[in-house]
Parts: C-alpha cells; sequence; structure tokens
C-alpha cells in the first residue's frame, strides 16, 4: 500500500493528522506500507524571510482574541494525540519553500518521515524557524543527512521549481486544504481524521486485493 501525505510544514493540522495515521498504522501491523510527503503551501506568498507570527495570525483570524481561541482549539486536540504544542514560542511564520525541499530531498536519503517529524517538532515544540536556512541544516543533520550537501542545495535553490509544481498540482486536482492522505492513488482521506477513517479506506484496500486474488487468471490461447 502507498500513501502519499500531501501537507505543509507550518499546519498544525499535519502534525495530528500524522499522528492519528499513526495510531491508525499500529492497529493493523500486518500492512506494508510506504509514505512519501508531498509539498503543499498554505501561505504560497509568504515573504522569503516569513513573518511575525503574531502579527500574521491576527491578520488571519481578525483579532487577538480569535487568534488566541483558535490556537487553544488546535492545542487541546494536540493534546488527545499526546502533543504539546506550543504556539507561544513560535515567533516566525516562514516561508515553507525551504523544509519542503528538504523533505524532497530526504526522501531520496530514506529519512522523510523522521525529517517530517523533526521539522514539525522543531516549529510547533521548540519554536524554532524552520524557514531559516541554518535551521535546516541541523535538522538535516539530526536526520542524519549531509550537512554540506544540503548547505549547498539550500543555498543554490535547487528543486524549487518541482517543489512549486508538486504543490500546483495538487491544487489542480482539488486539495484546497491540508492534511489530505491518499492512498493507492484511488481513495483519499481529507483533513485530520480520528484513526477509524483510516482503517475504513485500509480495510477497503484489502477486501479489493483479496478479490483479485482470488479471481481465476483468463485462459491462455
Amino acid at each position: 500500500m502507498h500513501i502519499d501525505i500531501i501537507s505543509d510544514t507550518v499546519c498544525p493540522w499535519c502534525y495530528i493528522g500524522k499522528r492519528r495515521l499513526e495510531r491508525a498504522l499500529a492497529l493493523r501491523p500486518d500492512l506494508e506500507v510506504d509514505i512519501t510527503w508531498r509539498a503543499y503551501q498554505l501561505n504560497p506568498d509568504m515573504p522569503p524571510e516569513g513573518k511575525d507570527r503574531q502579527a500574521h495570525y491576527e491578520a488571519k483570524f481578525g483579532t487577538v482574541e480569535k487568534a488566541r481561541e483558535i490556537t487553544k482549539v488546535i492545542a487541546d486536540v494536540a493534546k488527545e494525540e499526546e502533543l504539546d504544542l506550543e504556539f507561544g514560542k513560535i515567533g516566525r511564520m516562514p516561508n515553507t519553500l525551504g523544509s519542503h525541499r528538504l523533505v524532497r530531498w530526504a526522501g531520496s536519503a530514506g529519512c522523510q518521515d523522521d525529517v517530517v517529524e523533526r521539522l514539525f517538532k522543531a516549529y510547533f515544540i521548540e519554536g524554532r524557524d524552520v524557514g531559516n536556512l541554518d535551521v535546516l541544516v541541523e535538522i538535516a543533520v539530526e536526520a542524519g543527512m549531509d550537512a554540506g550537501l544540503v548547505r549547498e542545495l539550500l543555498d543554490t535553490g535547487a528543486d524549487e521549481k518541482l517543489v512549486r509544481e508538486e504543490d500546483a498540482m495538487a491544487r489542480q486536482v482539488g486539495v484546497t486544504g491540508v492534511p489530505c492522505f491518499i492512498i493507492d492513488q484511488k481513495y483519499s482521506v481529507m483533513g485530520a481524521q480520528d484513526p477509524e477513517a483510516f482503517l475504513q479506506v485500509f480495510d477497503a484496500v484489502a477486501r479489493e486485493a483479496a478479490v483479485s486474488f482470488a479471481e481465476p487468471a483468463p485462459p491462455s490461447d
């Protein structure tokens, strides 16, 4: 089974959705699953240097009070997944193009899920600026990637076009929010749904596979 996860590295619901998918997979230990993380920028027009997080939230939600109310709701939901999100530590709302490039390279290095996890933790729990190139190199090294190579790729703007194209493709097929989980290019789970939503899809895929296996082969000439 293959799962494509369309996500942004500064989306709290994507972090929550990752945990809920992991819980569902733990309930189906016999499944062989490959996961690919796909890029989506919630704020594609964000300046390269990012913005003050508080100012961004106020502009997005209207008032300081509304922003606090919404982030509290998200934090409370996250606690159900044993995630202690620290919105108060976050100083910048970054442009996520660089972090998506890192995730892409991590796929080639065989540590993509680890890098995604570290990016979420760095931003939402440690309050690190994941738009800062030094921070991205640190995260890459933590996951076992080569610091010099990652620094060179980040500095040269490598794969920026490919990441933007991946984002555009998601929008073209109708993705308007994240996370979005595409299972075997056939089924989708939209949003950070409970594990039961994933289990229903996993079981549907398993039933289809069983039927296909049971069908007799066509007669040979």
